[in-house]
């Protein structure tokens, strides 16, 4: 498994999009990482805002992708999952619910109006307010 020290030299890709590591926190006796991203809406508005993503993972599902130096997410925390390259959708047009890399995701609009991402199954731990307050996400 890895640590902390892994986790900050190394960014995840989730989404076709590079998250950096920000902390570790229990959460219901799990490890689970948070990673972030932010970036600009829409280009195509008048005046685009930033839009601040989150993603809480086990730390156990997170494995080193070491011939792309990236860190990746895999249930079983050890089968680096096969890279695909898929289109990148705006924030804002994607579904709440969706699959990545063969895991079934859910995003919520977090309390300051981050997207916060966590696998589905672990959406009811994840997303609660409780998960939020250990990560400081407000």
């Amino acid at each position: 498994m890895l640590d902390a020290a892994d986790l900050e030299v190394n960014v995840l890709e989730f989404r076709q999009r590079s998250f950096q590591f920000e902390r570790l926190a229990p959460v219901d006796g799990e490890e689970v990482a948070l990673f972030s991203r932010t970036e600009t809406e829409s280009e195509s508005q008048f005046r685009p805002r930033l839009v601040h993503l989150k993603l809480l993972v086990p730390l156990s599902w997170i494995v080193l992708d070491e011939p792309h130096e990236v860190l990746a997410i895999a249930r079983d925390g050890a089968t680096v999952p096969v890279r695909l390259s898929e289109p990148v959708v705006e924030v804002g047009a994607e579904r709440a619910e969706f699959s990545e890399q063969g895991i079934a995701w859910r995003r919520v609009a977090g309390p300051s109006g981050s997207l916060v991402y966590a696998p589905r199954e672990l959406a009811d731990r994840l997303l609660a307010p409780a998960a939020f307050g250990a990560f400081g996400i407000a």
